[in-house]
């Protein structure tokens, strides 16, 4: 499994694309697949960006759980794969993003990529350092998802 880790500051150029930073590219390319996945994030104003594989994996992970013969699953495969698109990896290392995705993130020309484990979110940088914690709240989320229980003390 690929694992993305780290943030880059990155910029939109005039067609909207971005150069995906070496160590991501790298990545992306040991999948021997010169397009990815990109899609609107379930919770946040940013987009996730997957390797072909790890969408594939997203996808089995969902298929599991719906039944496309309920009225609500198939609801939600369709707002699912409404805010899909795959995109091309160019010679450069870029990809372009398209324009139905601007105003969901609300990007400018300055954007964070940011690795999150099997995939990259894009995010507005504005809007990914007004969405940091900050380390008091790390520590409590992380205290409250990782800590052990009272009796460890």
């Amino acid at each position: 499994m690929v694992t993305f880790i780290g943030d880059y500051p990155c910029r939109l150029d005039a067609k909207g694309r971005v150069l995906l930073p070496s160590p991501f590219r790298k990545l992306l390319n040991g999948d021997s697949e010169s397009r990815c996945v990109l899609r609107k994030n379930l919770y946040e104003k940013c987009l996730d960006l997957y390797s072909i594989t790890e969408w594939e994996k997203q996808t089995e992970l969902v298929r599991a759980k719906v039944n496309p013969f309920n009225k609500k699953h198939a609801g939600f495969l369709r707002e699912f794969f409404r805010g899909t698109a795959e995109v091309p990896i160019d010679a450069n290392g870029r990809i372009l993003i398209p324009k139905k995705f601007f105003e969901f993130a609300g990007f400018t020309k300055e954007v964070t990529l940011a690795g999150q484990d099997g995939k990259i979110e894009i995010w507005d940088t504005e809007t990914y350092e007004q969405s940091a914690l900050g380390q008091d709240g790390f520590s409590d989320l992380a205290d409250e998802i990782l800590g052990g229980d009272a009796n460890d003390e």
